[in-house]
């Protein structure tokens, strides 16, 4: 699908019997939720007919509409914005080492200066998909994300076969994301697994929380090294593995233990933070994953930055 013109085209007996959303996202080559999107905005028909509803099924030789999209349904435009090293890269995908304060992706309230942005300017095979709709506008094959705040390793799909495979990882849990956080005070178990549903807070929308309503998440933690303070609290330095990628789940799940992560306002407390500290002290340090192509497992490290690694050398000299 272009950028203005939209697709028109008659289902065929392999779209026959497939949802609306899915059908939307093959065809436009945009992710499930951004399909919906579309459907949400007018923007889908059938015989003429403006439809919204996802899980109508197809019929054999309807005509369906799509579009025509504005400049914003193709996300961020390339552009410049904070750096980002790339570790590796092939003909089918990127690992990105994300500096922190860099926004993986554009969503209310954010346009331009993304990774999104910048994977488009660096790398033009992935524009060129984008414009001709072959990968999602607004998540150009990110496969997942980190937060602003959070520094670290992701892989990023070039090709929508590319996509297709590591998301399959993804379900399966199959890439292996790994990360290391200092948190406040003194865990007392050497190792242990934390298990509880993650969703929209309820009292406050903006924030994430651990709610019967959320979705099944689980996270599992090792002690690296404790560091006892002065007031017999302290803090200790921790990594992390996911079994899911729920938002914000690892700084809720911490906070939800009462060891919340060292400079993260929103989910800890206001503590002075070591070494002044201007973001949350979380670092995705390993990933791995099979690669789409070949099958090989690939796997990647990145060591913790200068300001996380200034924070340590402080409490170890304390």
């Amino acid at each position: 699908m272009t950028s203005s013109e939209g697709i028109a085209i008659e289902v065929s007996p392999a779209l026959a019997g497939i949802r609306l959303d899915r059908a939307v996202s093959m065809v436009v080559g945009v992710s499930r939720s951004a399909a919906r999107e579309l459907l949400t905005s007018s923007a889908v028909s059938l015989d003429g007919v403006v439809a919204k509803v996802p899980s109508v099924k197809l019929e054999l030789d309807q005509l369906l509409e799509v579009g025509p999209m504005d400049r914003e349904d193709l996300g961020d435009e390339p552009g410049s914005g904070p750096a980002f090293d790339v570790v590796y890269e092939d003909e089918a995908v990127v690992v990105v080492d994300k500096p922190a304060g860099l926004v993986v992706h554009g969503g209310p309230g954010v346009r331009g200066g993304t990774l999104a942005s910048g994977l488009r300017s660096r790398f033009s095979d992935i524009d060129v998909r984008v414009r001709s709709g072959a990968l999602d506008p607004v998540r150009p094959g990110i496969i997942h994300r980190l937060d602003k705040g959070t520094s670290g390793l992701l892989v990023v799909a070039r090709t929508p076969e590319a996509v297709e495979q590591l998301g399959d990882q993804m379900r399966r849990r199959a890439i292996e994301r790994r990360y290391r956080a200092l948190v406040w005070g003194l865990i007392s178990d050497d190792a242990g697994t934390i298990e509880a549903p993650v969703g929209r807070s309820v009292r406050n929308r903006t924030k994430m929380a651990v709610t019967q309503a959320g979705r099944f998440a689980r996270t599992h933690y090792i002690v690296e090294r404790r560091f006892p303070g002065s007031d017999g609290e302290g803090w200790t330095l921790v990594t992390l593995r996911l079994d899911t990628g729920r938002t914000h789940q690892i700084r809720v799940h911490l906070g939800a233990i009462q060891h919340p992560i060292v400079g993260d306002a929103t989910y800890g407390p206001r503590h002075d933070i070591p070494g002044s500290l201007a973001r949350p002290f979380l670092h995705a340090g390993r990933l791995s994953f099979d690669h789409p192509d070949s099958g090989c497992r690939m796997e990647f490290s990145s060591d913790l930055p200068s300001d996380l690694a200034a924070v340590l050398s402080g409490l170890s000299d304390a």
